[in-house]
């Protein structure tokens, strides 16, 4: 395994993370269990959840995700070995089952104090907010829409303020933000900057993949500039990027099957990079799992590349690929792909 640290802290964090959304739906707990047990065997040490997981978000599933980690961490005492991070969930009309307000005071308050009962830790290593409250482009959205009503008033100095209570209190140790455009994190970190006392945004969390490099367009420029590492969430859009959609019959158990919803990474333009970058990857003789996940790893403005699997093939491949280096002619390869067909997927 290979380590960076989250910028501005001694967090020492595996450049693969364990992500977790999948299990209480797709996955059982003891299959969550058992991919906790194999990726802490590779060496990763870093693991990432959400109060709304599992995905797609349910009200009679609310927080089974962590509930399954907290019982892992009982079962095994190993809390002390691994980095936690976790989320409170914004405002939206999927998440009317936890909460209507968005990040008031009593919200992220209540939310830390849950997420630590139910992940039975007395402390969160990094706390993020899940996606902003405000009308703004992310989950999919390519543009900002000016002309959609937005009734949010910018409370971003008493979230700061909250979240430094919060760490005064022990209970968490850093901040950092997710599904953030480059105006959002700029505004937090000169919040934070122009307030001295209060918290500094230490990661981001948002989409980076072949089929969506987005990230490149201004927030890489900010991530280097500002020491705020790229925390990069489908990193294989959706499963996508493992070709097996390529088929004439999609796979029975998987994630677009199941909830055809998540179209994200499925459309035309997005298919036809696909084959492309398969073709390619073929041609090196590396699958367009390996390939995919590789290239995360080799950005530089990645601080940690969160993997998910829902089987432990998928999940050995995935964590296999920090071993994977792609040659200047793969990387000149994909960079003529992504010039012919750049960001199919938003």
């Amino acid at each position: 395994m290979k380590y960076t640290f989250i910028p501005h802290t001694k967090l020492r964090v595996s450049k693969i993370c364990l992500g977790t959304m999948t299990w209480g739906r797709q996955n059982s707990e003891d299959e969550g269990h058992e991919q906790m047990d194999y990726a802490v065997e590779q060496g990763i040490n870093f693991f990432d959840t959400a109060e709304m997981y599992p995905i797609p978000a349910k009200k009679e599933l609310y927080a089974v995700t962590e509930e399954i980690i907290g019982r892992w961490f009982k079962k095994t005492g190993k809390r002390e070995e691994i980095v936690l991070a976790s989320k409170i969930a914004g405002p939206a009309e999927f998440t009317k089952h936890i909460r209507t307000s968005g990040f008031g005071k009593d919200a992220l308050i209540s939310a830390v104090e849950g997420s630590l009962q139910r992940l039975q830790t007395d402390y969160l290593d990094l706390y993020q907010l899940h996606w902003p409250e405000r009308q703004t482009n992310f989950f999919g959205q390519r543009g900002y829409n000016s002309d959609r009503p937005d009734f949010w008033e910018d409370n971003i100095h008493q979230v700061l303020e909250t979240l430094g209570d919060l760490v005064k209190a022990g209970k968490i140790r850093h901040v950092g933000l997710s599904n953030e455009t480059p105006w959002g994190t700029m505004r937090y970190l000169e919040e934070g900057k122009v307030h001295e006392k209060l918290p500094r945004m230490v990661t981001i969390q948002n989409p980076y993949s072949l089929l969506n490099r987005l990230f490149e367009v201004g927030l890489s420029e900010i991530s280097m500039r500002e020491k705020i590492g790229l925390l990069a969430y489908s990193p294989l859009g959706f499963g996508v990027l493992s070709g097996k959609y390529l088929g004439d019959v999609p796979p029975r158990k998987a994630r677009v099957t199941l909830f055809p919803n998540y179209n994200r990474y499925s459309g035309e333009t997005a298919v036809a990079a696909t084959r492309k970058y398969q073709d390619l990857a073929e041609e090196h003789g590396l699958s367009l799992t390996q390939m995919s996940l590789a290239f995360v790893n080799t950005r530089s403005f990645v601080t940690s590349n969160i993997i998910g699997a829902t089987t432990m093939a998928q999940l050995k491949e995935n964590i296999a690929s920090i071993d994977v280096d792609l040659s200047s002619e793969i990387l000149k390869g994909i960079e003529l792909i992504h010039s012919e067909i750049p960001n199919p997927a938003p």
